[in-house]
């Protein structure tokens, strides 16, 4: 359903250390994510997914991804709307995204689940 938070990625110092306060806080059981060269641990909760994963780009708040069903529609309105959004990216095997920024600078990213996407 479009607009619906299907993931939240939670970039962190430590990954282990994040996903052991994940874990413990909501019972939250992480499994590798299975791309290759890539430390991605997703744990899947309620509709939808989060993951914690190691990053010297934190901006001290989680990224949110929305779903939508048509990613290049989305980004052309992101931009009318006077947003900034950048063109889609795969995730091979899984789907597309976008960065974006909504009219007031708040960061969050679509999604479009496609498992041709590559």
């Amino acid at each position: 359903m479009s607009g619906e938070i299907v993931h939240i990625e939670f970039p962190s110092e430590d990954a282990d250390r994040a996903q052991g306060f994940w874990q413990g806080l909501f019972g939250w059981s992480f499994q590798d994510s299975g791309m290759p060269g890539m430390d991605y641990r997703m744990a899947q909760a309620g509709a939808g997914g989060v993951a914690v994963y190691p990053s010297d780009q934190r901006a001290g708040h989680p990224n949110f991804y929305f779903a939508t069903d048509d990613i290049d529609a989305s980004i052309g309105t992101v931009r009318e709307l006077g947003g900034q959004a950048e063109d889609r990216a795969p995730v091979p095997g899984h789907g597309w995204f976008s960065r974006c920024s909504d009219s007031e600078g708040n960061a969050f990213h679509l999604w479009q689940q496609d498992e041709a996407a590559g």
